[in-house]
């Protein structure tokens, strides 16, 4: 056959081989664009419309930025809900996610008398095996439950402050509950008093961390008062409590309602345990407003024992009608004693003997006026020897055997309620005893009230006129002002208080230098303090005493703008005149350029005081071989005179 006749065949089948090819690609591209389409509006329908679908021949492929991978798989899950699951290309991404966020670390501490627990969360860097070992070690118990559990996540910060203080606390409170987290503790925990209340909190406020913040509670149970005492009196100086309980708050309420009522300001009241009946408060509200019909007088309760004593010129009539209407009022558990005094003669008052207990600041106690026997004269001594120190009891007393019945009791009384106070004095007749001074016990008062009322017996009259002074009080541990001026000089010895050169203006360095001074001086009470600044010798001698003066009073200002309360200022400028090194060398210039702090006006002895005259007037019965030496006098004069302290008193 002729190639001529194999042309037209060859030429046909190409041209079927062309159109095919061509009829494919169509074919092949109309599927490409319907497939994109239909997949983008099925992904647009379902709401991923970040998704960018691109069609490649027969396949799909997917891109774009996916908010996660479960939104990512989803998404071409519903592709393949269009076209072949197989011809669905994913190339998207997910965003990259931030690290998982660590969870609160927090430890809960328990302590009780069977030993220590701990609950929480901590992170599984942290030294855990050390902070138990020092539980152990400082609240000295070998018993730590440890139910905590860890995590893979670094230690936040002040992690290490709250779990210091947490072991600080803990070995501090043999009752608590500690909560520690890094943005704060929380600490609830018992007390076995009041007192220990207040060391416990002033022990934790030390520890404080700086870095976080701390919510302590510190309860402590209500106090057992035996005897249950309130000592209720009007007098010329006005209403007032002596000794105040109550059974309940409400009973609380109910008797401070009264003090008001009755013209007491501020009147307060301890509630405790040991009452005698539940209707305590409403007998005491009942005396109350008794003695206010009466004028004057006292009403003390002591248990069920109630002794109403008018004043001095307070009508029969009168007091016979209050009594009655109390006597009827009263509960019948309290029993009612009553007594109208009658006013003393001249010659009766000048007659009339007396017992002296006499307790100086010093602590010095003296024994003065009459005791009846010998027997009740070395009795009474060993009670004040053993109340005061055998060493500082100094016995003036003088036997006189008409007393009446029962006074070497009733002084035995007296040396007790004196030893309720740091200084003061307690005076007893026969139908008297009267206790003054100073204390540093918030409760003396009240104290006193109730072991009167205990030991001199039903109807017996006291009278209390005793005065809290804070810097007393040993619970508040406060300075004395010699300490005081140390603690100010031991400042300046750290950190040097220097000015520029030339000037009188405070710089940081000196601002906190000041801050400590000020911190340190915080619990300083009623105390004078000179501040003293010196130059050296450079420069003329009156242009130094002129600059030293001026910044004196840079550091008065500043130690005044920080607000230290108890202690009074004084600004004194000596210029170049008390130099401690030589002038002739740098270094020492540099020492005499220098501030420096010093006590003024240490106490000066006590005006006269009512019993001071009393003791004057003992002094003068005969002594015999008992009197004490001249010396003793003139020491117990100048005994509030402060102790010389080198380098602390004015040239």
């Amino acid at each position: 056959m002729r190639i001529s006749e194999f042309l037209p065949v060859f030429a046909a089948l190409i041209a079927g081989l062309i159109l095919s090819l061509g009829a494919a690609a169509i074919g092949a591209t109309v599927i490409e664009t319907t497939s994109t389409k239909a997949v983008d509006n099925q992904l647009a329908m379902r709401g991923y419309d970040w998704v960018d679908v691109q069609g490649d021949g027969l396949q799909i492929v997917l891109t774009g930025t996916a908010p996660d991978e479960q939104t990512q798989l989803a998404a071409q899950r519903a592709a393949g809900h269009v076209v072949d699951p197989s011809r669905v290309i994913n190339v998207m991404n997910v965003v990259q996610q931030e690290a998982i966020p660590a969870p609160r670390f927090s430890i809960e501490i328990l302590r009780n008398d069977s030993g220590i627990s701990l609950i929480g969360l901590v992170p599984s860097g942290w030294d855990r095996e050390g902070f138990i070992e020092a539980l152990k070690r400082a609240s000295g118990t070998g018993s730590v439950a440890d139910l905590l559990e860890q995590a893979d996540y670094p230690v936040p910060e002040n992690w290490g402050d709250a779990t210091e203080f947490g072991r600080t606390a803990i070995g501090l409170l043999p009752r608590s509950k500690i909560s520690i987290a890094a943005d704060g503790i929380t600490l609830t925990a018992l007390a076995d008093s009041k007192d220990q209340k207040i060391t416990f909190e002033r022990a934790l406020i030390r520890a404080l961390p700086d870095t976080l913040p701390v919510a302590i509670d510190v309860a402590a149970p209500r106090p057992v008062i035996t005897p249950f005492t309130v000592r209720f009196i009007i007098d010329a100086n006005g209403p007032r409590f002596d000794a105040c309980v109550a059974e309940t708050p409400s009973g609380h309420a109910r008797i401070l309602a009264a003090a008001k009522a009755a013209g007491i300001e501020n009147p307060t009241c301890t509630i405790g345990l040991g009452s005698p009946t539940s209707q305590w408060a409403s007998a005491v509200e009942t005396g109350m407003r008794a003695l206010q019909d009466l004028g004057q007088g006292s009403i003390t309760y002591s248990d069920g024992d109630v002794s109403l004593i008018a004043a001095e010129g307070t009508a029969t009539s009168l007091f016979d009608r209050v009594v009655g209407e109390l006597e009827a009022d009263l509960p019948a558990t309290f029993t009612l004693h009553s007594s109208l005094p009658q006013a003393e003669t001249e010659a009766e008052e000048e007659t009339r003997p007396e017992f002296i207990v006499i307790r100086s600041p010093e602590g010095q106690t003296q024994l003065r006026g009459r005791i009846a026997d010998e027997r009740s004269q070395a009795a009474t001594e060993a009670l004040a020897k053993a109340a005061f120190g055998s060493a500082s009891v100094y016995s003036a007393m003088r036997v006189d055997d008409s007393l009446p019945e029962g006074w070497s009791l009733r002084a035995m009384a007296a040396i007790e309620a004196l030893a309720e106070l740091n200084r003061g004095s307690a005076t007893m007749t026969e139908d008297l005893v009267t206790v003054r001074g100073e204390t540093g016990n918030e409760n003396a008062r009240a104290e006193i009230a109730s072991l009167l009322s205990a030991k001199l017996g039903d109807g017996e009259q006291f009278t209390i006129d005793v005065t809290y002074v804070r810097k007393l009080d040993p619970v508040l541990n406060l300075p004395t002002p010699q300490e005081c001026v140390a603690r100010a000089n031991q400042r300046i010895a750290a950190s040097k208080i220097v000015f520029d050169p030339g000037s009188t203006e405070l710089n940081d360095a000196a601002n906190e230098t000041l801050d400590q001074i000020a911190e340190a001086l915080k619990d300083c009470e009623d105390v004078e303090m000179e501040i003293g600044a010196h130059s050296d010798s450079q420069g003329g001698e009156e242009m130094n005493l002129n600059l030293s003066t001026q910044r004196a009073n840079s550091v008065l200002d500043g130690l005044l703008m920080r607000r230290v309360a108890g202690v009074r200022f004084t600004a004194q400028g000596y210029g170049e005149g008390q130099p401690i090194a030589d002038n002739d060398t740098e270094e020492g210039r540099e020492a005499n350029r220098r501030i420096e702090f010093k006590l003024l006006n240490a106490e000066e002895p006590e005006t006269a005081t009512p019993q001071d005259e009393a003791q004057q007037e003992a002094s003068e019965e005969p002594q015999g071989e008992n009197a004490a030496p001249e010396a003793e006098d003139a020491t117990t004069e100048g005994a509030d005179a402060a102790p010389e302290d080198d380098g602390e008193t004015e040239e």
